[in-house]
């Protein structure tokens, strides 16, 4: 990696966090390693990822055990360690250790950037790489299409303006999951603007071939819910509302009720769980796509409510015990090679 930052080097600087990532992280850093700056957060990994990344160039941080692991945290801390070996950056690339750019993103991006002044964040297209492995795979291919244009939020793999992004104060490191919506808020509430671009930006890599990674994954997101609504609830922004309320009528207060319903009434109490099948068919009826990917899609939206509203309940008793939040983590450790 160069690490002689003329002017129109120190253009852009790229922040990558990982941990136990493994070949993800190689391929990752193969990616960015001709172009940029590049600083390298790892979260304790045990798989010799620290030790690659060291090899391969990158500059290297490694977080404190003693304060607890966010990815928030991870990005705060890389992004001040670009800052001090260059000063001059305007815009910073940050990156999942499980994802690889794409060709041109980077100078496609600071582009936009260059020629949007009001633009704090610009993503693109995020695809999944092994769609085919799994179904949970699949269920994050259809997560990452989303509209492009101007929009409310960026996910993980993103190119912020550093101006922008010093401006608001970072990310909100006691947010466990869904801390890049959050900063979103923060910065169009300080009148800065989010877009999307139709250009492909990276492949990320979920390796989730398990049911039980898919359901803490979305337990998670029921946490990141509960705490965004907390947060940026109020009008006018009712951040996360909806899908907070969501998971708590259809995985908690529901469910209760059909129970409820089930022993007082035996005869006819099981009637209240048809409106589980009654949603099923509604989902697939409004999803895109062929019959089956819409019945497939629709099962798993369904199905989610149950560890997100699991989620919700988590960020509640963690609130009334005054607990400090704690990552919900859904990886696995890959063995070795490239993935």
């Amino acid at each position: 990696m160069n690490h002689k930052y003329g002017p129109e080097r120190a253009r852009f600087g790229v922040v990558v966090i990982g941990r136990n990532e493994g070949g993800r992280l190689i391929t990752c850093l193969r990616a960015v390693s001709a172009a940029t700056a590049v600083v390298y957060v790892d979260s304790n990994s045990t798989d010799g990822s620290v030790e690659a990344a060291r090899e391969m160039g990158a500059d290297i941080v490694e977080l404190d055990l003693a304060t607890p692991f966010t990815a928030a945290r991870a990005r705060n801390a890389g992004f001040a360690r670009l800052l001090t070996i260059a000063p001059d950056v305007a815009y910073v690339q940050f990156v999942d250790g499980d994802s690889e750019l794409a060709a041109g993103w980077l100078d496609a991006a600071a582009a936009f950037l260059d020629r949007q002044a009001d633009a704090a964040a610009v993503c693109g297209r995020l695809r999944e790489r092994y769609p085919e492995r799994s179904v949970y795979n699949w269920l994050c291919d259809k997560e990452w299409d989303r509209p492009t244009g101007e929009v409310r939020a960026f996910a993980g793999n993103v190119m912020i303006r550093a101006k922008a992004l010093k401006r608001v104060g970072g990310y909100r490191e006691d947010v466990i999951a869904a801390e890049e919506d959050e900063l979103s808020v923060r910065l169009r509430q300080a009148n800065w603007r989010i877009w999307r671009l139709p250009d492909a930006m990276a492949l990320h890599d979920a390796a989730m071939l398990h049911f039980g990674q898919w359901w803490r994954r979305a337990q998670r997101a029921g946490y990141a819910f509960a705490q965004g609504a907390h947060l940026h609830g109020a009008p006018p922004e009712r951040h996360f509302v909806r899908e907070a309320r969501r998971a708590l009528v259809w995985g908690l207060l529901l469910p209760f009720a059909a129970i409820v319903a089930t022993i007082a009434l035996p005869r006819f109490g099981w009637i209240a769980w048809l409106i589980y099948p009654m949603q099923l068919a509604r989902l697939s009826i409004n999803n895109p796509g062929p019959l089956s990917d819409r019945a497939r899609l629709a099962f798993f939206q369904l199905l989610a409510r149950f560890p997100e509203g699991l989620g919700l309940a988590m960020f509640w008793r963690d609130r009334l015990l005054h607990r400090r939040p704690q990552l919900i983590e859904h990886k696995q450790i890959p063995t070795s090679g490239n993935t």
